[in-house]
């Protein structure tokens, strides 16, 4: 029978629960026995042969660590970051450990990894989202600075609406109308359209529109071109409640020809003839066209005309004058406009 000392450890192979000793922390290089500790296969204890004990398995959050492979602890220091952020990072596919112990779930990093765990952090500082993390840090430098560049452009563009919003509310709530629409009117000629009509609510606008003005345009092509802006009519409100409907429009030259294209193909598209009119109409950057302060410049297009003893004579509409996606939030891309007599 072995000495009570050598009876205390476990056999090779079997996990202990760890002291509360903890090894050196000024990030020398660990011993020669403990080094052979760490370079075991998963789960495997070392053993003395000269005094039959068995080595004290390594906790995750010791600062122990060589030249490339480090405890979840010392990883934390070098990146500056939590343990408990690496450990989300891990969960989320962020940042996964170079080694995991089976036996004990302690996780190992190498020093090359944190290089990545700073970025990750970095841009959770900008509130990227997590599975657009995932997607950037694995692009090769310029496609990641690229990728960054689009997000951030996106975050401006959104904080641009937002505050449109928050300036219509506040202008809204209290009673206010700060600001100012300059109101038009123009002639328009009778012309044919090509048109698609849906109900929906406004949180489906934004993908059913542009799908729909596309195909109406592809339409247009095929029967003698675009004639002018696209627009879209709304016959009722579109809000989160109410479903309008709709009405995407784009103008085209030969009405004959329009008429013969949707008897072939039966999309669904409609030839409509819009007589010639009057129309009162704003013009507004792509950040006022945003729900719900784009009400706002209906409702002073709809006072003005009133005011100058005018007549609504037809649903309200949106005219779309300038390339969308190429447009900032600044640049004017949009007539608010009604008919008017």
């Amino acid at each position: 029978m072995g000495s009570p000392r050598a009876r205390r450890g476990p056999p090779p192979g079997v996990g202990r629960r760890p002291s509360q000793r903890r090894l050196a922390r000024d990030g020398r290089r660990p011993s020669r026995r403990l080094w052979r500790l760490l370079t075991l296969p998963q789960g495997q204890a070392a053993s003395s042969s000269a005094t039959g004990r068995t080595s004290r398995p390594v906790t995750e959050d010791e600062p122990v660590h060589n030249d490339s492979l480090l405890t979840i602890g010392a990883f934390a220091t070098r990146a500056r970051l939590s343990p408990k952020a690496l450990r989300l990072y891990d969960r989320l596919g962020l940042l996964t450990p170079a080694y995991v112990d089976a036996a004990t779930g302690y996780r190992w990093y190498r020093t090359e990894q944190v290089d990545r765990a700073r970025l990750v952090a970095l841009l959770r500082q900008i509130d990227m989202p997590l599975e657009r993390i995932a997607y950037v840090v694995e692009l090769p430098g310029p496609q990641a600075a690229r990728a960054l560049t689009m997000y951030w452009a996106e975050v401006e563009e959104r904080r641009a609406v937002q505050g449109a919003v928050v300036a219509h509310l506040r202008d809204r709530l209290s009673g206010r109308r700060q600001t100012v629409y300059e109101i038009r009117t123009m002639d328009m000629a009778e012309r044919a359209v090509l048109t698609e009509r849906r109900r929906l609510l406004v949180d489906e606008l934004p993908h059913w529109l542009p799908a729909a003005l596309g195909r109406l345009e592809r339409a247009a092509e095929e029967c003698g071109g675009v004639a002018g802006p696209p627009y879209v009519r709304y016959h009722a409100e579109v809000g989160p409640d109410s479903d309008g409907p709709a009405e995407a429009c784009v103008p085209v030259p030969d009405a004959r020809a329009a008429q013969l294209w949707i008897d072939e193909h039966r999309t669904g598209a409609v030839l409509r003839v819009e007589p010639a009119g009057r129309l009162a109409y704003t013009r507004l950057t792509k950040a006022q066209v945003a729900y719900p302060q784009i009400g706002s410049a209906f409702d002073a297009v709809e006072r003005w005309a009133t005011r100058h003893g005018l007549t609504v004579a037809g649903p309200c509409r949106e005219v779309y004058f300038a390339d969308w996606d190429a447009a900032t939030a600044t640049d004017e891309v949009c007539d608010v406009a009604f008919p008017v007599a």
